[in-house]
């Protein structure tokens, strides 16, 4: 049987992979957007029965159940929800506001949490369902200028991992994706933030946009090609709960997880030496 696929962010780069990887399958997809043109012009190439429309964003938590609602409406049940949308602020820590720190929170980790809450009642009564949620590199590793949108992802973790433990005795299902560098609109400039404030201190080392503006366009990752990965893994009876997209995030994360590894064992009789007694 078709799976029908709630996709957020389908305006572009790794929604719109998705999207059409989903429907090449034969799947049926609600791709969401905030900017509906946009969504429509990413799959412009894309004429199917099996596509519709929903505005959505995610942001709005009102919105997020409409979208939900909507979905359930057109196809009658929602199999997998892909939370993809969001954004990114970079800068040093210093140099941002905390109202540019909430308003990535407000995207990139709270626009999760609207969705999976207006999704998981729907998954719950059919006792089925898969939600993949789209994390990076960055929510597993400290990367420099990303201190913001690195909290928001290793938030998304925590989130995903913890909530389920406690779904998946519904049937449900949760896998959280952790991309190196794909070819997307992230780092372009007309959607990424950079941090407002200019502190001395920090000006020897360069820019944050400096530094991360040269890789748009260059990104070695295929939306593409993670979108049929994705199919093939909401296509398993057991998928993975941490799935690793692009041999770049390997080479970044493997090593991240060994040090940690190594952090536990090298201080593991002084861990056992804050155990206490009755």
């Amino acid at each position: 049987m078709s799976k029908v696929w709630l996709i957020t962010g389908a305006s572009s780069g790794i929604g719109t992979g998705i999207a059409k990887a989903a429907l090449q399958s034969g799947d049926r997809v609600v791709a969401t957007g905030r900017n509906l043109d946009k969504v429509r012009n990413a799959l412009r190439d894309v004429t199917s029965e099996n596509l519709v429309f929903v505005q959505l964003d995610i942001a709005d938590e009102v919105q997020a159940k409409t979208a939900v609602d909507e979905a359930v409406k057109q196809f009658g049940r929602i199999d997998v929800l892909v939370n993809n949308a969001g954004y990114s602020l970079l800068g040093n820590f210093e140099e941002m506001t905390t109202n540019d720190i909430e308003h990535q929170f407000a995207t990139n980790f709270y626009g999760v949490v609207y969705v999976m809450r207006a999704v998981l009642p729907v998954m719950r009564q059919q006792r089925s369902g898969h939600i993949i949620n789209i994390s990076s590199v960055a929510g597993v590793v400290g990367l420099k200028h990303c201190t913001a949108y690195a909290a928001t992802k290793f938030a998304v973790e925590g989130l995903s991992l913890s909530v389920a433990t406690e779904v998946e005795q519904f049937g449900i299902k949760i896998t959280v994706v952790e991309p190196g560098f794909f070819r997307t609109n992230l780092l372009d400039a007309r959607n990424t933030r950079w941090a407002s404030n200019v502190i001395e201190d920090y000006a020897a080392e360069g820019s944050a946009q400096e530094m991360w503006s040269p890789y748009h366009g260059t990104q070695q990752g295929d939306p593409a090609k993670l979108g049929d990965a994705l199919v093939k893994i909401a296509e398993m009876a057991n998928p993975p709960k941490l799935f690793v997209a692009g041999s770049d995030a390997l080479a970044a994360i493997a090593p991240a997880v060994e040090e940690r590894l190594q952090a536990t064992r090298a201080h593991e009789e002084l861990s056992k030496s804050t155990d206490g007694s009755f």
